[in-house]
């Protein structure tokens, strides 16, 4: 099943996958107007409000849909669209 989660997230192209990631810290965002634009750059408290503890909550649920474990320097580094990205990447690559 890993393989497949693997296989899926990066085969498919950025656009996607910031959607994908969308869906999951849709719930927790703050700036509503925020959210629809979207972009690698977006960061999750200055840009989405998004508080720390729900920032715990997103990596939860990032970890449970791939099936990945994020470290706490990993965690630390999840502050925009672009470094949760490349961490997921760094996670399903181990």
């Amino acid at each position: 099943m890993l393989f497949l989660k693997k296989n899926i997230f990066m085969n498919t192209n950025q656009d996607n996958r910031i959607e994908e990631l969308k869906k999951i810290i849709k719930p927790y965002v703050q700036n509503q107007e925020a959210i629809e634009t979207l972009t690698e750059e977006t960061d999750f408290i200055k840009d989405l409000q998004i508080n720390s503890a729900n920032l715990v909550d997103i990596v939860l649920d990032i970890e449970e849909k791939y099936e990945i474990v994020i470290d706490n320097p990993s965690m630390e580094r999840m502050i925009n669209v672009k470094a949760a990205l490349e961490i997921i990447d760094a996670k399903l690559n181990e």
